[in-house]
């Protein structure tokens, strides 16, 4: 009896188990970035399918590689979509010691194929430049499944890519690769072979010809990027990428009228860089678009800069700024400098940017607030060679400048305060003015990167000095999260129709519910498309229609994860965890990019509009739908 009485006297004491997390609750985990390890740990341990892979994204996510034990076991999990989600959280995280278990690897164990194409993706980012990894890369492209074979393809793309400048892959390699763009007509699987071919330099005329007539634009476009060989196609960004890599004077003034905008301003371009004369220019120094005038004013500064000068005066009158910012940039090309002093006081503080060029300049530009236009002013002072007590006189207004940025705005306006106070620094550092006492104050900053360049200035281990790590907002509610499920969005660029998204709450929890907020807030709603990169991406969504302006006051988690595909709309970094709210759309498969920045968001209609978005275009708004999914848990 005594042994059974003590057991129920055990049982009575012994605390119930913990029960398991909900899928909510190890979102907000991640979020932690792995200071819950408790919560992942119960996931990882709970058999749910679901639970393991939200745990296992998250550990993924916090790059922190030491975590790498956690992933070990799920090597064997039952669930197939487990396992993938742990070699591309080992990839996210760096961590080589995944692949490095003995004579058998994770690969040649693994029988399903989507995993092994994971582990071979994954294989590629983190493998060192070493002949033993490129051919473990190699021998997946002989795998029987074609999913694990474009696994191993995009392997090697990163692979080469990453140690493009330091790193000859062998002939068997080129080969390998060679065959399988030949032996496949899977459009991603040529778009990464292509690239790998890219990054190795290797010119292969075979693939080149395949690819070339291939039904799919993106492929032909790679082609061309890589056999930089001229071709006539119905796909504009085909054409596009020939007159980029093959473009000469006759070809580029037959595409002055072309069809698609982003061909023509490249042809315009193109007369300019290869120095072809003005004289086809002329006639665009004229255009009633400002696009083209502006294009042209600034191709004519490179082909006949003598005769450059009333062009870009007149195009310094336009009543569009970004065509007045075109102006400066000439005018300062051809050091037009009575254009550039007028320009200098513009209204809009993006031509200032263009146009200031003086220490004086520099020091009225310091009184604005818009982070692009301090930066330069901290650029343009930072070069100043004159008396003491001027340089004196300048820094105590950028003193006065980043006292006012650092009260008003969030951590967010990093850039500028990280420009003025290095130059408040590299004077501090001929007169002892501006350290001490005053500097000490910014080791409390919020923000780590003002407490780095504090600790430096005096001279203190940053280690020693540094306060808590900065942290975003928490993760939003339990209501709030499931009022995402499903949601959609419609952008509507002015002029020039609709783009509709859907949301990928699943994969960016955080970033859909930042990019919501702002939307149904009309923060979006007219503001500019910025930067336009044929052939890449476009950018935009900040209030001060340039990189360094923010749209929201903290920094947001990066999400990475779901691909950088064609249409896909990610958020804009400057580093990790540095998003801002600004916003990019992805003009063709992006695969560099992925690892690296959050998507949360992909084109469901409307790619024809995205091609057609052009430098200064509004987005006139951005309407959200809601439509909860059944069964989210």
């Amino acid at each position: 009896m005594w042994p059974i009485a003590a057991l129920l006297l055990q049982a009575a004491v012994q605390p119930p188990p913990l029960a398991l997390p909900t899928p909510y609750q190890v979102l907000v985990a991640e979020h932690a970035r792995g200071t819950d390890l408790l919560t992942l740990r119960r996931a990882l341990a709970s058999g749910d399918s679901i639970l393991q892979r939200l745990a296992t994204r998250a550990i993924g996510r916090s790059e922190r590689s030491a975590l790498v034990s956690e992933l070990m076991p799920l090597q064997s999990a039952p669930a197939a979509s487990v396992r993938r989600e742990a070699a591309l959280a080992a990839a996210q995280m760096g961590a080589l010691a995944y692949w490095q278990q003995g004579a058998v690897t994770p690969v040649a164990r693994e029988a399903n194929p989507e995993v092994r194409a994971a582990l071979l993706h994954g294989l590629g980012r983190v493998a060192p430049a070493a002949a033993e990894w490129e051919a473990a890369l190699r021998a997946g492209l002989a795998d029987a499944h074609p999913v694990a074979r474009a696994g191993a393809v995009r392997g090697l793309e990163s692979f080469l890519r990453r140690h493009a400048r330091s790193y000859k892959p062998q002939p068997p390699t080129i080969d390998a690769l060679r065959g399988v763009i030949l032996a496949t007509n899977d459009s991603p699987v040529r778009i990464a072979g292509l690239l790998a071919l890219t990054s190795a330099q290797a010119r292969d005329s075979s693939a080149v010809r395949a690819g070339l007539t291939d039904s799919s634009a993106e492929v032909r476009r790679l082609a061309v990027q890589l056999g930089r060989v001229w071709v006539t196609d119905t796909a504009p960004m085909v054409r596009w990428q020939a007159l980029r890599v093959a473009g000469d004077c006759a070809r580029a003034t037959a595409h002055l009228n072309d069809p698609d905008e982003h061909v023509r301003l490249l042809a315009i371009d193109l007369l300019g860089e290869k120095r072809c004369g003005g004289v086809a220019l002329q006639p665009l120094l004229r255009h009633t678009d400002w696009r083209r005038r502006a294009h042209a004013v600034y191709a004519l500064t490179l082909a006949d800069s003598a005769s450059a000068t009333p062009a870009i005066r007149a195009l310094a009158t336009s009543t569009t700024w970004q065509a007045r910012a075109w102006a400066a940039r000439a005018a300062r090309r051809v050091g037009d400098t009575v254009t550039l002093h007028r320009l200098a006081l513009d209204v809009d503080p993006n031509v200032r940017i263009d146009a200031i060029t003086t220490p004086a300049e520099a020091v009225k530009a310091l009184s604005a607030d818009h982070a692009g236009l301090l930066m330069q002013a901290a650029t343009v002072l930072k070069d100043y060679r004159g008396a003491d007590s001027v340089k004196a006189t300048q820094v105590q207004v950028a003193v006065q400048a980043f006292e006012r940025i650092s009260r008003t705005h969030g951590v967010t306006w990093r850039d500028p305060r990280v420009a003025l106070l290095e130059l408040i620094v590299q004077w501090s550092r001929r007169e002892a003015r501006f350290g001490g006492l005053w500097m000490t104050q910014w080791l409390r900053d919020a923000d780590p990167a003002i407490q780095k360049i504090a600790a430096a200035a005096l001279q203190i281990d940053p280690l020693v000095a540094a306060q808590p790590p900065y942290t975003p907002p928490a993760f939003m509610t339990e209501a709030a999260w499931r009022a995402l499920q499903g949601a959609s969005a419609r952008v509507t660029i002015r002029g020039k129709g609709v783009i509709e998204l859907d949301l990928l709450e699943d994969q960016a929890p955080m970033a859909v519910h930042t990019f919501v907020t702002l939307a149904e807030r009309g923060d979006f709603n007219g503001r500019t498309i910025h930067r336009i990169v044929p052939n890449f991406v476009i950018q935009g969504g900040s209030p001060g229609a340039d990189e360094y302006d923010p749209a929201t006051s903290y920094f947001m988690r990066d999400e990475v994860g779901a691909p950088n595909v064609r249409g896909s709309v990610g958020i804009s970094t400057r580093g990790r965890d540095t998003g801002d709210g600004q916003l990019y759309f992805n003009h063709v498969h992006n695969v560099r990019l992925d690892f690296d920045y959050t998507v949360m968001a992909n084109t469901v209609r409307g790619l024809d509009v995205m091609d057609r978005v052009q430098e200064g275009d509004v987005i006139e708004s951005v309407t959200i739908t809601r439509a909860p999914r059944a069964g989210v848990r």
